[in-house]
């Protein structure tokens, strides 16, 4: 089982930039990983301060207390979405330890790695009625970092929700990324070119 957890140091860059669409979008660097995200998002402040609060522990000489609660292990180390909302518009980024030698090939090509991360979303809600459909999955290699980017397009739809979501999962150095940017399907088609745009700028900066 993969094993998310946040990382120990929190490096914020931010930057803002207009792309072609007109809209504007701001640029995030940490843990090793650069995205850009409509500018007029926001922060989760509880995922930012316990980022921080893990990083002084880290740096500290003293242990940390035994009483300290277990990272939920599906918890994203950053999460942006509009202001004032529920959360369900959002894009966010988990990081997670995996074994040096682990692949994401090894589950094939990817179609047969969409069809499969789909599924484990699916199984993971332990939910029934929650069912998932792979829209289309795409491979986006860079050969100077020798990092592939799996980019998948998905719905997740139960009774009480119609979600459409983009993830783009990549690999290095024993760390599994992946940013996750999900909008009710009632949204998407006004926000389907801003998630293109978001999910193809996700690189790793090392």
């Amino acid at each position: 089982m993969w094993v998310h957890q946040i990382l120990d140091r929190l490096h914020l860059n931010l930057s803002t930039r207009h792309i072609s669409s007109g809209n504007t979008f701001t640029s995030e660097k940490l843990f090793n990983s650069e995205f850009i995200y409509p500018a007029n998002w926001v922060g989760d402040q509880t995922l930012l301060y316990r980022a921080a609060g893990k990083a002084e522990l880290e740096r500290g000489l003293d242990p940390p207390p035994l009483n300290r609660r277990r990272q939920n292990v599906n918890e994203p180390v950053v999460a942006f979405g509009p202001p004032s909302t529920n959360g369900e518009l959002n894009v966010s980024v988990i990081v997670s330890k995996v074994p040096l030698d682990f692949s994401i090939e090894s589950f094939g090509g990817p179609e047969e790695v969409g069809q499969a991360i789909v599924q484990t979303i699916v199984g993971s809600s332990r939910r029934p009625d929650v069912k998932g459909s792979l829209v289309k999955s795409t491979l986006r290699n860079d050969p100077s970092k020798m990092v592939k980017y799996y980019e998948l397009e998905f719905r997740v739809e139960s009774p009480s929700f119609r979600r459409h979501n983009i993830a783009v999962c990549c690999t290095q150095s024993g760390k599994l990324y992946t940013l996750n940017a999900q909008a009710p399907e009632s949204a998407w088609p006004e926000l389907k070119a801003d998630f293109y745009t978001i999910a193809e700028s996700f690189v790793l900066t090392s």
